[in-house]
């Protein structure tokens, strides 16, 4: 049976295609990489060519098929999905020449090219060897990699050799050890409940670039997902196709195959186009900020309001970044009849998008009347309400507990709460009131988040105080506040009356908190501790009868030691 050769030979002589063909008669012991016979020919015939000459090893030893590429790589032809699972191997080797120009200038060591190596990690070969064939056409140097066992699933082993000669003489026992150990770590893996993910934090050299990797550490910790590798780059200006380069790509294309990452997370908004190149070349889910905080949302979203927002952002979101591919939506539902003639899949789900967010609207107009009465009711009955805003995860549920001697919700974790929450509170000098706790806020809101939860926001308009409550023991404390600010300006609610709070000093060095509490006029308190919230009850009720114009308010800080209650 004539073994198959692979690659263009137009141009070739009959003895050189002859030649190659020869190659599919050498067998190579089980235990080595490569035989000395077969690694002469190889490189005899590459330095004729001029060309990569490579061939397809099974364990046995027997060559599978012939690849002739050219000066600077040989492709692989499709191997099918033999063999290749959870744990094991695809059970063949590439072996290919190498000319004497380097494949990697910073490291003059490699002869396996970047391609070469991806290829390993991605079909899950046993090797890929590199034999450099010299100018007498002889093999010189040499590389070869393979995949090793680590606690993230598998990582990508290379082993360079000054001579052919030097080349392992056990790769069948390496080959056993490998595999074994990678049965290991898969099923340890596999027991993992979050699923692995990469994020990638581009620096242009923003102050707050720390700030906002933390942060989305943070974000990718709420949305159940366990981040396996930090990549980084640094670059003066976003790439506008790419955001990270077409060569990143590729680098974090090889980490995620060395991680066995299921997510790649980008903590940046990407374009519709950069979505399409960055889709193309990875081969993993993707996500950017927004969509993240979108399936947080969607994740913390419990009544039916909010679980309509949710649906309606992430659709108003995702639409543009609908592309030809297998991008079929599962919670769509729209869509009346079939598709009209010529209709391709791209434009259906498009036109089951619009559908769906036209509905979702018409649902959410119809229950803004009901929403409208409920507020015309708490305004008829004049009590005053107090709306708790601020950064998320500050910590507003766990006060408006404290203050309400309510059982809201309470989670160390980003968006814990979602819905609006009301609850009274009986004031000495204002009888009842009303205090509500709002989703937290966080930098760079996403413009279709703000429109989609205008029912949660518009609650703010209506309150007769904002209470902004404020992380004291965040090291970005500054900026978080500087974030709530911008957003509410941006809400038309700047001109509100505000108390700003700052809660969780009993983390915080008393005196940072005094210099807080004088920089910002605040008061400060913890709300883990009930009796800590009686001096701010009275702040607010003097707050807001000043405001009204029925007393004189003498706002104090109060700085307090705090107890368990």
């Amino acid at each position: 049976m004539t073994t198959p050769l692979f690659g263009n030979t137009n141009g070739l002589s009959a003895r050189e295609v002859e030649a190659l063909k020869a190659l599919g008669r050498d067998k190579v012991p089980q235990n080595l990489l490569i035989s000395r016979d077969l690694a002469h020919r190889m490189t005899s015939i590459s330095e004729m060519l001029h060309r990569k000459v490579g061939v397809i090893l099974n364990r046995n030893g027997h060559v599978e098929c012939i690849v002739l590429g050219g000066a600077d790589r040989a492709y692989l032809p499709d191997i099918g999905r033999s063999r290749a699972g959870i744990g094991r191997l695809r059970g063949i080797r590439f072996v290919v020449t190498a000319l004497e120009t380097q494949p990697d200038p910073q490291h003059p060591e490699y002869l396996l090219t970047m391609d070469e190596i991806t290829d390993l990690a991605k079909l899950r070969l046993d090797y890929v060897v590199a034999v450099e064939a010299n100018i007498l056409g002889a093999p010189g140097r040499a590389e070869y990699a393979h995949l090793s066992p680590s606690i993230k699933g598998a990582t990508v082993t290379r082993n360079s050799v000054e001579a052919f000669e030097e080349l392992p003489k056990n790769a069948d026992e390496i080959l056993a050890a490998v595999e074994t150990e990678l049965r290991a770590t898969t099923a340890k893996a596999t027991a993992t409940a979050a699923p692995p993910a990469i994020l990638v934090h581009l620096n242009t050299g923003e102050r707050d670039a720390n700030e906002r990797r933390e942060e989305m550490l943070e974000l990718c910790r709420t949305a159940g997902i366990e981040v396996v590798r930090i990549v980084e780059q640094k670059r003066r200006n976003p790439d506008p196709k790419s955001l990270v380069g077409t060569g990143k790509l590729q680098q974090i294309e090889l980490h995620a195959l060395d991680d066995d990452a299921e997510f790649i997370i980008f903590d940046r908004e990407l374009t519709p186009a950069q979505t399409r190149v960055i889709s193309r070349a990875l081969p993993h889910k993707i996500l950017d900020r927004t969509q993240l905080i979108l399936d947080i949302f969607a994740q913390r979203a419990k009544s039916l309001d909010g679980k309509l927002q949710v649906e309606l952002a992430q659709l108003k979101y995702n639409l543009p970044k609908l592309i030809d591919q297998d991008t079929a939506m599962s919670r769509l539902t729209g869509g009346v009849g079939g598709r009209g003639p010529g209709e391709t899949k791209l434009e259906l789900n498009r036109r089951k998008a619009r559908e769906r967010m036209h509905a979702l609207e018409r649902e959410l107009k119809s229950r803004e009347t009901h929403r409208n009465l409920q507020r015309k009711k708490r305004n008829e009955q004049k009590m005053p309400i107090f709306s708790l805003v601020g950064y998320t995860n500050v910590g507003k549920s766990t006060l408006l507990n404290a203050l309400t001697q309510s059982d809201v919700y309470v989670e160390n974790q980003l968006f814990a709460t979602l819905d609006t929450t009301t609850r009274k509170l009986r004031f000495p000098k204002l009888q009842e009131v009303i205090f509500t706790d709002t989703v937290g806020f966080i930098r760079d809101l996403p413009a279709d988040l703000v429109a989609a939860f205008k029912a949660t926001l518009e609650e703010l308009h209506d309150a007769d105080v904002l209470l902004h409550v404020i992380d004291a023991s965040n090291p970005q404390v500054h900026s978080q506040i500087a974030a709530v600010e911008a957003i509410l300006k941006d809400l038309n609610l700047g001109d509100k009356p505000i108390v700003r709070i700052l809660n969780k000093t009993d983390l915080v060095d008393p005196q940072d908190v005094i210099e807080l509490s004088r920089q910002y006029d605040a008061i400060a308190i913890s709300a883990k501790y009930r009796s800590s919230t009686l001096p701010l009850i009275e702040r607010l009720q003097d707050f807001y009868l000043s405001q009204t114009g029925k007393i004189t308010a003498s706002p104090q800080i109060m700085i307090r030691t705090f107890e368990d209650d």
